[in-house]
């Protein structure tokens, strides 16, 4: 029996938070007790999206339920995060994010976003860092990264570079360099990795940023020229192309783009860590390594609240670089 000093009232609001409790503790023994869906805010066939589509044929078995990967394209990826946003906070929809939709538009489109990534969306686990790769065309006459320095400095303005979008990790990449290095280059924004590379292999663009898997065929068949990976150092997937760091006025460089998965903000702590135990048992998985390894990524297994820090920390970078280059939406 309650004090009878206790108001009524406030017994009330105990017994309903008790309740609340207990049945977040049971949804959480019981998860995952039906299907999990896994949002995609890109296209089907691309990168993003066969990474989605291997990690959840992993999840099935760590799980023991159906994981659906479901793409939801539009709005630099903001689309597909949304949708996630607005989700009910259960585990049962989930988000394959880049670092673009979750860290660096809010610097880039600012009151634009639908949501806010650090109060909208729960951190759940990393799934990889993907190393962008340097590749130049035709038109730029530089086989290495020191080349093409001297080139850009003694030619400011004059050295074009190929992106997939204002403000995403690819243009980062040049302006970071730009910055780091002293030099003035000019952007190009594309709406895809297949149009870019085309104009740097027809010597339109000089170069561009791109992913390893995306620039792979262009390599091989000597139609670009890689000159560098965007890490600290050589990737696993690459050692034979050095590291962009290598280079005498660079050695500070390193940015890399990733992925990740997040659930609804107010997803419950215990739903979120099943999930990070369930994902980092599927990475754990040598298949699936090495398939990643192959995507031009790098398998990196983080607690919830280390992938928090990793996003944090990843942030202060990207809005120095914004706003260093004045990034801005269209």
């Amino acid at each position: 029996m309650p004090s009878p000093s206790l108001p009524r009232r406030a017994v009330i609001l105990a017994a309903a938070a008790s309740a609340i409790l207990i049945g977040s503790a049971a949804s959480a023994q019981d998860f995952p007790s039906r299907p999990v869906t896994i949002i995609v805010p890109f296209s089907a066939g691309g990168g993003v999206d066969v990474m989605a589509r291997l990690l959840a044929e992993k999840l099935r078995v760590t799980l023991k339920q159906n994981v659906i990967v479901e793409n939801k394209p539009g709005a630099s990826g903001m689309l597909g995060a949304g949708y996630v946003v607005k989700a009910a906070p259960d585990g049962y929809t989930l988000l394959l994010g880049s670092a673009g939709e979750t860290a660096i538009n809010p610097y880039v489109y600012k009151d634009k976003m639908a949501y806010s990534p650090g109060k909208d969306l729960a951190p759940v686990s990393l799934v990889s860092r993907v190393p962008n790769v340097l590749v130049a065309g035709p038109s730029l006459k530089a086989n290495t990264t020191a080349e093409l320095l001297q080139y850009a400095k003694a030619h400011p303005g004059k050295v074009s570079y190929a992106s997939s979008g204002v403000g995403n990790p690819q243009h980062l990449n040049g302006a970071l360099m730009e910055s780091t290095a002293g030099v003035t280059m000019m952007h190009v924004p594309y709406k895809g990795a297949s149009g870019q590379l085309s104009d740097v292999t027809g010597g339109n663009v000089d170069m561009t940023f791109v992913s390893y898997a995306a620039a792979l065929p262009f390599i091989q068949s000597h139609k670009v020229r890689a000159l560098g990976v965007t890490s600290a150092k050589r990737a696993a997937f690459a050692k034979d192309i050095p590291a962009l760091a290598e280079t005498p006025g660079l050695e500070s460089y390193d940015l890399s783009n990733w992925f990740g998965v997040f659930a609804p903000a107010k997803t419950p702590a215990p739903v979120v860590a099943a999930l990070n135990q369930a994902i980092s048992a599927a990475l754990r998985d040598p298949e699936l390594a090495q398939r990643l390894t192959e995507q031009g990524g790098e398998v990196d297994i983080l607690t919830p609240q280390a992938f928090h820090d990793f996003i944090q920390t990843q942030s202060k970078q990207y809005q120095a670089i914004v706003e260093h280059a004045h990034i801005t939406a269209e």
